[in-house]
């Protein structure tokens, strides 16, 4: 079961070495600049380089059912999402089949509040409670699928 992360700016990695390492998940840490790699699991790092879209290529390219995706990038998600992986966000959300939709449609509405000078910044920082959450989540995802189950989310 492999653990995909879109890992540039991914602020739960060390939420998921520690899940990875109980499991004893191969994680796969997808970036555009060298990183340092976990101790604490199996890990290898990709460097894709810069090319607009490389990491979220290189993961959607992979992703398929059985494994997991850990990514904010909403584009990346739905790619991953279709082909059967299961996607989680930073913050503990997973993207479902079900949720992608809206979940493009409000990245869609928020840009174009940008664009007008409506709204500005990006989302609020990670809290302790999302980090607690994407614990959950992820611990939840891989459970379901050790069962040869798709996780049920509440």
């Amino acid at each position: 079961m492999p653990l995909y992360i879109d890992a540039d700016a991914c602020p739960v990695k060390a939420e998921a070495y520690k899940v990875a390492a109980r499991y004893g998940l191969k994680v796969w840490l997808v970036s555009n600049a060298p990183l340092r790699l976990p101790t604490e699991c199996r890990a290898e790092l990709v460097v894709v380089g810069s090319g607009f879209d490389a990491a979220d290529d290189w993961i959607a390219e992979r992703a398929a059912a059985g494994s997991i995706v850990v990514t904010a990038d909403i584009p990346l998600a739905d790619r991953c999402v279709k082909k059967g992986a299961v996607v989680i966000g930073s913050t503990g959300r997973p993207f479902t089949s079900d949720s992608i939709g809206s979940a493009l449609a409000g990245r869609a509405l928020m840009a174009d509040l940008r664009d007008m000078g409506v709204a500005s910044g990006g989302p609020p920082p990670l809290s302790q409670r999302d980090r607690s959450q994407f614990l959950q989540t992820l611990d939840q995802a891989v459970q379901a699928l050790r069962r040869g189950q798709m996780p049920r989310w509440r």
